[in-house]
C-alpha cells in the first residue's frame, strides 16, 4: 500500500495499459455528464416516488420541531445531533409545507450526490463513478431518505466526499482545496452524527500515520480538527443541557440499547423489506428476496479491491473500502436492533469497489456481449425489487400522514388547540400536527413529572393518548374519554382530555 499513491497519481507502462483497457478511460477522465445524469435521475425518482402525500416520521418530527414555525420543540434526547435541523432551518423558517421541505431536500441530495462523486474524478474513471452512483442511488433506502429530515444519507454523502478529498490531498501535497475539503467533510459528518464521524476518522487517521508517502502533520491535523470542529456544538450542548459530556454519553448509550457486542446482521436483513426500524427485531424474515443484493456486496467489494490491485489503484479503492467497513461496525456488531438507513454511509463507500468489480467483469469477459447482457438483466431485476419495496414504504408514509391528520382534526374538535400539551402514545407526531407541545412523564423522552403534567392541565388543554388496552395514568383517570381514529400499528386509541379541553360546539355555546 505504501507504493500505491505514487503509481495511482500517474499510471505508466503495463499497469496503465491494463487500466485503459479495463476502464476505457485512457489517460484522461471523461466528461462529468454521466455523473450529472445519475444525480438528476436520483432527484427525479425522489420527487416521483417519495414526495406525493408523504408525512413526517417520528424522528423527522423531532428534528423539524426544533426549527419549525408553528410548533413547540419536542424533547431532544441525548444521542441526537442538530446538524440536520440546521440543514432544513432555511425552509422551515419560511413555510410549514412538508412538500416544500421534501422538494428542497430532494434537490439538495441530488446536488450532494453529484458533488460527492465529482471529487473522485481524478481518482477513478467517470464510468466507474457513474456506476457507483447508480448502485447507491438505486437502493430504496437511498431514494426514500433523500427527501427526508434524517441525518444518515447526509453522513453517507459527507463520508464519500471526505474520503475522496483525503485521497486527493494525500497524493498531491499541493492540493490545498482537497485538504480543506477533507476537514470540512469530516466536520459536516460530525455535525450530523458525531459517533459516525469518529468511526470515519479511524481509517483516515490510520492511513495518515501508517502510509509512509502520506505521513505528514497536515493530514493528521485536518482529520482531528474536522472531528473536533464538527462535534463542538454537541459537546457544548452536553454541558448546557445534559449535565456534562460523560453524562450525555452515558445517557446516549442507555437510549441506544447499551452499546456492546450485539451482532445485528439478522436485524439488518429483516429491515431491508421496508421496515424503517426493527426494534425489537424478533419478527419473522418473510421476504428474503429483498436482501439478495446484500449478500452480493462482500464478493463485489473483494472483487473490486482485487481489480484495483491489478490496475495499480490499490489505495484509491482500499481506503474507501476500509472506511465503509469501519462505518458499518457499530451497526452490525454493537447495536441490538436494525434499521436499513444505518448502513447508508457504508453502502455509499462500498459502491466504489463494487462498481469497479462490475466494470472489470464486463470488460474482461469473453465473449463480452452475453456477460454484459446478463449483468444488465441482474441489475434490472435488482432495481425492480428495490422500487417495489420503495413503493410500499412510500404508501405507508402516505397512509400514516392521513391517519395522524384525522387524529389531529378530532382533537381540535374536542377543544385541544394551542397552547396545549399531548402526552402518551405517539405524542410527538400528534402534538406537531395539532400545534401542541409534547411531554412525556417517563421513558427515553421523559421531560415532565406526572404532578407537573397535572399542574399544566389546570391552565391549558392536555390530552393523554392511550392505546392497545392500556390503562390511563392515575392523574387522568377521571378526565373526559374520547376515542380517536386508529393510528399506524396501534389499536384502541383513546384520548383522556383535561377539563380545560371543551368540544368546539360547547365552547361556542358558552359565549355571549
Amino acid at each position: 500500500m505504501a507504493q500505491t499513491p505514487a503509481v495511482a497519481s500517474g499510471p505508466r507502462g503495463r499497469g496503465a495499459g491494463r487500466a485503459r483497457r479495463v476502464t476505457g478511460a485512457g489517460g484522461r477522465l471523461g466528461p462529468l455528464g454521466p455523473l450529472a445524469v445519475v444525480a438528476g435521475a436520483y432527484t427525479l425518482v425522489q420527487l416521483a416516488f417519495v414526495l406525493p402525500g408523504s408525512g413526517l416520521g417520528w424522528d423527522e418530527t423531532v428534528y423539524v420541531s426544533q426549527v419549525g414555525r408553528d410548533a413547540e420543540a419536542a424533547f431532544f434526547s441525548a444521542p441526537r445531533a442538530r446538524g440536520i435541523t440546521f440543514l432544513v432551518a432555511p425552509v422551515t423558517a419560511l413555510t410549514t409545507s412538508v412538500e416544500a421541505l421534501r422538494v428542497f431536500l430532494a434537490l439538495l441530495s441530488g446536488a450532494g450526490l453529484f458533488l460527492a462523486l465529482r471529487v473522485w474524478r481524478r481518482l477513478l474513471p467517470v464510468p466507474v463513478l457513474a456506476l457507483a452512483g447508480a448502485l447507491f442511488a438505486g437502493l430504496w433506502i437511498t431514494v426514500f431518505y433523500g427527501p427526508r429530515v434524517m441525518p444518515n444519507l447526509w453522513v453517507a454523502l459527507g463520508a464519500l466526499f471526505t474520503v475522496g478529498c483525503f485521497l486527493r490531498a494525500a497524493r498531491e501535497r499541493s492540493d490545498r482545496a482537497a485538504l480543506a475539503g477533507a476537514g470540512a467533510g469530516l466536520a459536516f459528518v460530525a455535525l450530523m452524527r458525531p459517533g459516525d464521524a469518529c468511526w470515519l476518522a479511524l481509517p483516515l487517521a490510520g492511513a495518515a500515520l501508517l502510509v509512509r508517502p502520506w505521513r505528514r502533520p497536515a493530514l493528521v491535523l485536518v482529520v482531528a480538527g474536522g472531528v473536533v470542529l464538527g462535534c463542538a456544538e454537541w459537546v457544548v450542548e452536553a454541558y448546557a443541557s445534559h449535565g456534562g459530556l460523560l453524562a450525555r454519553l452515558r445517557r446516549a448509550d442507555e437510549i441506544q440499547g447499551d452499546l456492546g457486542w450485539q451482532p445485528a446482521f439478522g436485524h439488518q436483513l429483516r429491515s431491508l423489506d421496508g421496515r424503517l426500524l426493527c426494534r425489537p427485531c424478533d419478527v419473522p424474515w418473510r421476504q428474503p428476496l429483498t436482501a439478495v443484493w446484500w449478500f452480493l456486496v462482500p464478493p463485489l467489494t473483494a472483487g473490486g479491491v482485487l481489480a484495483a490491485v491489478r490496475l495499480r489503484r490499490t489505495a484509491v479503492v482500499l481506503l474507501p473500502t476500509l472506511a465503509g467497513l469501519t462505518l458499518a461496525v457499530p451497526y452490525l456488531l454493537l447495536i441490538g436492533y436494525g434499521a436499513a438507513r444505518f448502513l447508508l454511509p457504508a453502502y455509499a463507500l462500498l459502491a466504489l469497489p463494487a462498481a469497479l468489480c462490475l466494470t472489470w467483469i464486463g470488460r474482461a469477459a469473453r465473449p463480452r456481449r452475453p456477460v454484459v447482457a446478463a449483468l444488465a438483466a441482474v441489475l434490472a431485476a435488482h432495481l425492480a425489487v428495490q422500487y417495489t419495496v420503495l413503493d410500499g414504504a412510500s404508501a405507508r408514509s402516505r397512509s400514516s400522514r392521513a391517519a395522524f391528520g384525522r387524529a389531529a382534526a378530532e382533537l381540535h374538535r374536542q377543544g385541544v388547540g394551542p397552547p396545549c400539551v399531548i402526552s402518551g402514545a405517539e405524542a410527538v407526531r400528534i402534538a406537531f400536527r395539532t400545534g401542541c407541545a409534547s411531554r412525556q412523564t417517563g421513558g427515553h423522552d421523559g421531560s415532565v413529572t406526572p404532578a407537573g403534567l397535572a399542574a399544566l392541565a389546570r391552565g391549558r388543554p392536555v390530552a393523554v393518548v392511550v392505546t392497545d388496552g392500556h390503562a390511563p395514568p392515575a392523574y387522568a383517570r377521571h378526565w373526559r374519554l374520547h376515542r380517536l381514529p386508529e393510528l399506524p400499528g396501534l389499536r384502541d386509541c383513546r384520548a383522556y382530555l383535561s377539563p380545560s379541553a371543551r368540544p368546539v360546539r360547547d365552547a361556542r355555546g358558552a359565549g355571549p
